[in-house]
């Protein structure tokens, strides 16, 4: 769900396979407390900041992104 709307929106992303890379398993546990379910996002901000966000939110996807409805 989340790859189909990032593609309909026609926004980039890296998939990251957390159960094949062990350093994408690393960076997950360290930006997201702990949590390894999926899909967690990471939004690297143009001020460098991050935003992260546990499961497909569509809502927060949307506010992250500046995407209005």
């Amino acid at each position: 769900m989340l790859k189909d709307y990032f593609n309909e929106k026609n926004i980039q992303y890296t998939e990251k396979l957390v159960d094949q890379d062990d350093l994408a398993r690393e960076e997950m546990m360290r930006d997201s407390g702990g949590f390894l379910g999926v899909p967690f996002t990471t939004i690297s901000k143009d001020d460098g900041s991050k935003a992260t966000i546990i499961g497909f939110d569509k809502n927060r996807v949307n506010e992250v992104l500046g995407i209005s409805q």
